[in-house]
């Protein structure tokens, strides 16, 4: 799905954004709703307008949303808004949630059963960003989409 900036007052410019927004209300589908709506968005970035979006992508697209909104389902009541959005050679997968507490990386811990969507999410993604709102929290991550050159899961280089 697109949206047409010139439609909400501003001025198109030479290509409308290609994004999808969902507010995902708090059922027990939440989550997989969330993994098919991006699997579904990225293959139609890839059928319709023709940019490069590797296997890789869709994965770790899919493992992000998942753990961003398994996250937000876990420690803040109400709805969860989900945006998808190409920004040049990534995906952005933004959620916000109501909960206003930014969530904060653990030290590793092989022994600890469970709380490691942060970290994984961390790990995969191209870039990652905690802020917060006026009401809630927005958290944003970037995956590349086409697989790096020099084989880094993250799409990143190594150092």
């Amino acid at each position: 799905m697109e949206a047409d900036p010139a439609s909400a007052g501003g001025t198109a410019p030479d290509r409308a954004a290609i994004q999808i927004s969902v507010a995902l209300a708090g059922d027990g589908e939440d989550i997989a709703q969330a993994r098919h709506l991006a699997v579904g968005f990225l293959t139609r970035v890839q059928a319709e307008h023709g940019l490069p979006v590797s296997q890789r992508a869709m994965d770790v697209t899919q493992l992000v949303v998942s753990e961003l909104v398994t996250n937000a389902r876990k420690y803040a009541p109400g709805p969860v808004l989900l945006d998808l959005k190409i920004t040049g050679d990534t995906v952005e997968v933004v959620v916000w949630d109501s909960d206003p507490v930014l969530p904060v990386a653990r030290a590793a811990d092989a022994g600890r059963v469970g709380q490691h969507g942060l970290e994984i999410v961390m790990a995969v993604a191209q870039g990652f960003e905690a802020q917060r709102e006026p009401v809630g929290k927005r958290i944003t991550a970037r995956i590349a989409l086409a697989d790096d050159p020099g084989g880094a899961v993250s799409g990143r280089r190594p150092l």
